[in-house]
């Protein structure tokens, strides 16, 4: 049976599945659907269309399918957002926002006060972690391990597997703002397994290769190549990433 708080506010329209629980203060909007076993905390907000799968758990004060409000001429605003879905047994964390036309991948969770924002995509068992952004149309593959205080730019493509330490910060506008209206902005792309580590700045249009190995406090301000080590301001290649370290040695 469900376990719906008489304080919960929940839209004639909203479907719920099978044992879900809504706590108190919370506001399920119309045409919310609400997996078999979902579950929303105090005081959260679910706009309207939000999809939620199976298993998932939205802790207190979270927004879903919040809608951007943007300044006049942003780059953001070229498409119209769609619903929002989450996949079976996603974990959004306190205070977390995460909008419209956003993917949330399966067993993916989005931290304490984390931001998803609209069209960006999240892969399956991923982690965003606190205070951390993924801005819009950004791209995070599966099994990605972003932790705290991590700026995923806007059209940023993280591929699977990748980890990013703590405070790594991607830019991808060398105009800072002087390029003409509508031109496509310039991200990082970070390929498979590549590791970033803490206080990283990737400048724009960087590719950092599969496999490779980007030191704390590094500035990225060419490609670096696969399986390359590279440290520094401006980063240096130092090494090679041995056969050792690779990802097929240390998945779990």
């Amino acid at each position: 049976m469900p376990e719906i708080s008489p304080a919960a506010h929940i839209h004639p329209s909203a479907s719920l599945g099978a044992e879900v629980s809504v706590a108190a203060g919370a506001l399920i909007g119309p045409g919310v659907v609400l997996g078999d076993g979902a579950s929303v905390g105090a005081g959260s907000v679910v706009h309207a269309g939000v999809v939620l799968g199976a298993g998932c758990l939205v802790e207190e004060l979270v927004v879903l399918g919040k809608r951007p409000r943007l300044r006049h001429g942003s780059s953001a605003a070229a498409v119209e957002p769609a619903a929002l879905q989450l996949g079976a047994e996603v974990t959004v964390c306190c205070g977390a926002v995460v909008y419209a036309g956003a993917v949330v991948g399966a067993g993916s969770i989005i931290g304490d006060q984390a931001q998803v924002r609209e069209g960006s995509r999240v892969g399956e068992r991923s982690v965003v972690g606190r205070g951390s952004c993924v801005d819009f149309n950004a791209v995070v593959g599966d099994r990605v391990s972003i932790q705290t205080g991590v700026y995923v730019t806007s059209w940023a493509v993280v591929e699977d597997d990748v980890f990013l330490g703590p405070g790594v910060l991607m830019t991808n506008d060398d105009t800072m703002g002087r390029h003409p209206r509508g031109e496509r902005l310039d991200a990082p792309v970070v390929r498979r397994a590549a590791r970033v580590g803490g206080g990283v700045v990737l400048v724009p249009g960087v590719e950092v290769g599969e496999e490779a190995f980007v030191g704390a406090g590094a500035v990225v301000s060419r490609d670096v190549a696969a399986r390359e080590v590279v440290l520094g301001v401006p980063a240096r290649v130092r090494r090679r990433v041995d056969d050792a370290e690779l990802i097929e040695h240390w998945r779990r």
